[in-house]
């Protein structure tokens, strides 16, 4: 503790408790959204959202597949090589959401919709500490 993993269903409640009958603190709408999970208790994960927000999810409802979310202020340069003097492939805006690859000298190689590239670890929530 703590693991990463990212929201599986298209619809997901986060709950107040570890239960099904605790009330509805949230609702997620976006498959793939990296959360941080920093507690167990049985068939459900205490998780932490990008907001910091924390609350109860179903452990069913996560995929250990790790994602991470594209923040900061303006668009992020996503480059074809862990490196700033590698070639500009596009740039994404804070809050899209991609697939993460390896992470390597403050860089971290994302995923986003089936196109490739590297970002600067510091422009993503979800890679964990370096």
């Amino acid at each position: 503790m703590p693991y990463w993993a990212s929201i599986r269903a298209s619809e997901v409640n986060m709950r107040v408790g570890p239960s099904a009958t605790y009330p509805v603190a949230w609702v997620y709408r976006r498959t793939g959204l990296p959360v941080k999970v920093v507690r167990r208790n049985q068939g459900w994960r205490l998780v932490e959202d990008p907001e910091g927000t924390r609350g109860w999810i179903a452990a069913r409802l996560l995929s250990p597949d790790r994602a991470a979310l594209v923040i900061g202020r303006g668009l992020a340069a996503i480059r074809e090589g862990p490196d700033a003097a590698t070639g500009l492939r596009w740039r994404a805006e804070p809050g899209v959401v991609g697939l993460l690859g390896d992470c390597a000298s403050g860089w971290c190689e994302l995923d986003i919709g089936g196109r490739r590239g590297w970002v600067r670890r510091d422009r993503l929530w979800g890679p964990g500490e370096p």
